[in-house]
C-alpha cells in the first residue's frame, strides 16, 4: 500500500489539470499492447496503420519499462488547459543531467536505443521531440478534441462532488483502487509499501484517458500525483467514426443536427468547427439557436466556453431515430 499523507495546507493544494502528452505517453502503451485493453480497440484499430509506418525507437524504449516511466518524457502540467506544444517544448528543453539521472533509474544496462541519448541529451531530445511530434499528429491530434471533451467533462464533474460533499467525496470514488480517511490517501496495492508526507506539495489529479483501467502513481516531492481514468471512456471510441446525419435534419438542418449528434461530450466551439469541416462563426450561430431552444447548454472552463447536449436534445435525436424505426415497420 501507498500511503500520502496530508496537512492543511496540501488539501488547499489539491488541483486539476489535463495533460495531452500524459494521453500520448499512455497511448504507446495501449498500441504496442492492444490485447490487454479491449476498450481502446476502436482507437487500436483506427491508427495502427499510421503507427507502424513510424519510427518510435527513442519513445519506446524509454517505454520499455512498466513501472517507471522518466519524468521528463511526460512533466506534470503546469496548468489546467495546458497544450500539447508546451509539453513538448518542455521535454525538448530537459537539462541534460536531468535526462541522465532520470535514465539510471531505468536501470543497467540502458537498453541499446537509449545509449545517444545517455550520451549527448542534448542532441538527441531534438529527435525525441521529433518521434513525439510525428506520433501525435498520426495517433492524437485527430481524437483530441474528444479527450479534451470528456476530460472536462471529468473535472466538472469532479468540482461538483467537492462543492457538494467536500474532500472526503471527492477522493472516496476517485478510482477503485484508492481510499481516503483520517487525512490519508492510501492507494491499495499489495505489493507496494511507501509512505510520503506531502509537505505543502499539494496533490495534483490528471484524468487520462488512455490509463484506462490503471492508475499511475507520481511520488515526486515536487510535483506528487495520480494520474487516473476518467468516467465515461467508451463514450470517446462511440462519436469517433463519422457523424451520421439523423431524421431529425428534417426539422433543424442538416448542420445542426449533426452538431448536436457531435455533443455529447462537451466541446467547444472551434473543437466542433474542425470536427464537422465548418467555419467557427456558422458553428457559434447553430449553437446559439440550439441553446435558445434548450438543445444545448454551456459553461465556462478557463478561457473557453464548452457546449453539450442537453437531456432535451438527446431526447429529440432518440426520438427522431424511434419514428423512424416505428414508420418502416408500418410500411412493412
Amino acid at each position: 500500500m501507498i500511503e500520502l499523507l496530508f496537512e492543511p495546507g496540501d488539501l488547499a493544494r489539491l488541483r486539476f489539470a489535463r495533460s495531452p502528452m500524459q494521453e500520448l505517453v499512455s497511448s504507446v502503451r495501449v498500441a504496442d499492447h492492444a490485447g490487454r485493453v479491449r476498450m481502446h480497440q476502436p482507437w487500436v484499430r483506427s491508427v495502427r496503420g499510421g503507427v507502424s509506418a513510424l519510427r518510435l525507437d527513442l519513445l519506446r524504449a524509454l517505454l520499455g519499462d512498466r513501472r517507471y516511466v522518466p519524468e521528463f518524457l511526460a512533466p506534470a502540467p503546469d496548468r489546467m488547459d495546458t497544450r500539447f506544444g508546451d509539453e513538448l517544448a518542455r521535454v525538448r528543453s530537459t537539462p541534460g543531467e536531468v535526462v541522465r539521472a532520470q535514465l539510471d533509474l531505468l536501470g543497467k544496462p540502458l537498453p541499446e536505443a537509449l545509449l545517444p541519448l545517455y550520451e549527448d541529451p542534448e542532441r538527441h531530445l531534438g529527435r525525441l521531440a521529433a518521434e513525439i511530434q510525428a506520433y501525435w499528429q498520426v495517433a492524437i491530434e485527430p481524437i483530441w478534441s474528444r479527450l479534451a471533451g470528456l476530460l472536462d467533462a471529468e473535472i466538472g464533474h469532479r468540482a461538483d462532488q467537492l462543492t457538494s460533499g467536500g474532500i472526503v467525496r471527492l477522493l472516496g470514488n476517485l478510482h477503485p483502487e484508492l481510499e481516503y480517511a483520517e487525512d490519508a490517501l492510501r492507494i491499495l496495492w499489495p505489493t507496494w509499501q511507501s509512505r510520503n508526507r506531502l509537505e505543502g506539495a499539494g496533490l495534483l489529479l490528471v484524468p487520462c484517458v488512455f490509463a484506462w483501467p490503471s492508475l499511475l502513481v507520481d511520488t515526486s516531492p515536487e510535483c506528487p500525483a495520480l494520474i487516473y481514468s476518467p468516467r465515461g471512456v467508451g463514450q470517446v471510441w462511440e462519436g469517433t467514426a463519422r457523424v451520421t446525419v439523423p431524421p431529425v435534419a428534417d426539422l433543424l438542418g442538416r448542420s445542426r443536427a449533426a452538431l448536436l449528434v457531435k455533443l455529447d461530450l462537451p466541446l467547444s466551439t472551434t473543437q466542433v468547427a474542425r470536427d464537422l469541416g465548418l467555419s467557427a462563426a456558422s458553428v457559434s450561430e447553430h449553437l446559439s439557436v440550439l441553446r435558445r431552444s434548450g438543445l444545448v447548454t454551456s459553461r465556462r472552463s478557463g478561457r473557453q466556453v464548452l457546449y453539450q447536449r442537453t437531456a432535451l436534445g438527446t431526447d429529440l435525436l432518440g426520438a427522431a431515430t424511434t419514428g423512424r424505426d416505428d414508420r418502416a415497420a408500418t410500411i412493412r
